[in-house]
């Protein structure tokens, strides 16, 4: 695997315009820091608590790849699209039994491509009315570009969640 920082896939801005230059980037860089905290490990060891949280490293790389899909679904078809597919909050936390790391790195590399992709080709603009939730409000709509940066917000995060994992299951970090 490449650097979490290796960028020599990632479009410039004299590939597209920048803002969409700017969003697969800084998408990339964050869904990179999450892949690297999952480098050489068992699926035991990915499927492994760490702290006094249930997460684990495999149980986040699915819950953010089951999450991008929920909103790509989104981005392309608004909360119908998002509701296609019944998720279960739980189970897509955590690695089953049978479940693998393989499995859930590349599914994950299959919604990112397919993000990545609308995010070049996509009406940053369009907006649809959010699902009712809630965590929602009533009435509420996002647009895609809004979408992008909730995506890009929840990989940052959860790959800080599993670097803390990782760092408490063999003491390898992402950075430093």
């Amino acid at each position: 695997m490449s650097s979490p920082l290796d960028l020599s896939t990632t479009p410039t801005a004299t590939d597209l315009d920048t803002e969409r230059a700017d969003l697969l980037q800084t998408l990339t860089v964050h869904r990179g820091f999450l892949r690297h905290t999952a480098q050489g490990l068992t699926d035991e060891q990915a499927a492994q608590r760490t702290t006094v949280s249930a997460l684990t490293i495999g149980g986040l790389i699915k819950h953010v790849a089951s999450t991008e899909a929920a909103w790509y679904r989104f981005m392309v078809g608004g909360a119908a699209g998002m509701a296609s597919v019944e998720l279960d909050w739980e189970d897509e936390h955590r690695m089953n039994p049978g479940e693998s790391l393989e499995t859930y790195l590349a599914n994950y590399a299959e919604v990112a491509a397919k993000t990545d992709e609308l995010v070049r080709t996509a009406d940053l603009n369009q907006a649809f009315p959010l699902p009712e939730a809630p965590w929602f409000e009533a009435g509420a709509t996002r647009s895609v570009r809004r979408v992008l940066l909730h995506i890009i917000a929840e990989t940052a995060q959860h790959a800080g969640h599993a670097d803390i994992i990782r760092e408490s299951l063999d003491g390898q970090k992402t950075m430093g």
